[in-house]
């Protein structure tokens, strides 16, 4: 693959959204393109930075209240950046970085803060918590099950049109009521689970990945992957995945 342009991952605001280890899935990212000899480059955007509008993938993490909130705000003063997240370039959300790109948040004190407007959803604060471990199936072909956990207490309501990431066998994901996980778009990739995901669903960094460069990639044999699949899954998940026919 010699001459190969280099995929450019931006790992946005992890000074900001960088609960849970979120950051790990832009590590994911950049290594699978590695070890497939695909040259990458990772642009690490702080909250004092001028974010670069040409990156092919564009990654958010997760955060707290006024985290989210100020990132929400950072997106909407940034229009260009935004503009990109909302056209062309292909972005992975977790948890906040999810809400963020909604139309508002509305906090415990029933407060609405306006989103970046990206995508058509809304998230209120739910009446309890949701933490825990999740499996879900996701929507995408040949990604299968999906594993991470959750900690919010957001309840995210999806606009007309919009889709879910993924189906809830166990766990809360969205919490909207129609057993929904994160988003599914041409575009945008996101999800309510930790671990961090992707290194928990290496199926699904690839079809991540597969959305950025255009084309199926090669499969990666790696020595301890399903063991760590299997661990993750426990019999007790295969079970009841099993027994919901998927």
């Amino acid at each position: 693959m010699g001459g190969e342009s280099a995929v450019r991952i931006a790992a946005l605001l992890p000074d900001v959204l960088g609960t849970y280890s979120d950051g790990g899935n832009v590590t994911v990212l950049a290594q699978r393109l590695r070890w497939r000899q695909i040259p990458v480059e990772i642009c690490t955007v702080a909250a004092g930075d001028v974010p670069p509008a040409d990156c092919d993938l564009y990654v958010l993490g997760g955060g707290e209240d006024g985290a989210q909130v100020f990132a929400a705000d950072w997106l909407r003063r940034h229009s260009r950046l935004r503009a990109t997240l909302e056209e062309r370039a292909v972005t992975m959300v977790v948890c906040a970085g999810l809400q963020v790109l909604g139309r508002w948040m509305q906090d415990t004190a029933g407060r609405r803060h306006p989103g970046a407007d990206v995508l058509d959803l809304t998230t209120k604060a739910g009446r309890r918590r949701a933490i825990g471990e999740v499996v879900s199936r996701c929507a995408i072909p040949g990604v299968g099950a999906l594993t991470g956990f959750e900690n919010h207490r957001g309840v995210t309501t999806l606009g007309a049109g919009l889709l879910p990431l993924a189906e809830v066998v166990r766990g809360v994901g969205n919490g909207a009521g129609d057993h929904g996980d994160g988003v599914l778009t041409s575009t945008v990739v996101g999800t309510y689970l930790h671990g961090p995901v992707l290194a928990r669903n290496p199926a699904l960094a690839d079809a991540v990945l597969s959305r950025v460069t255009g084309r199926a990639l090669p499969s990666l044999e790696l020595q301890d992957q399903e063991a760590v699949r299997r661990l993750r899954l426990g019999r007790s998940s295969v079970t009841r995945l099993r027994a919901a026919r998927w």
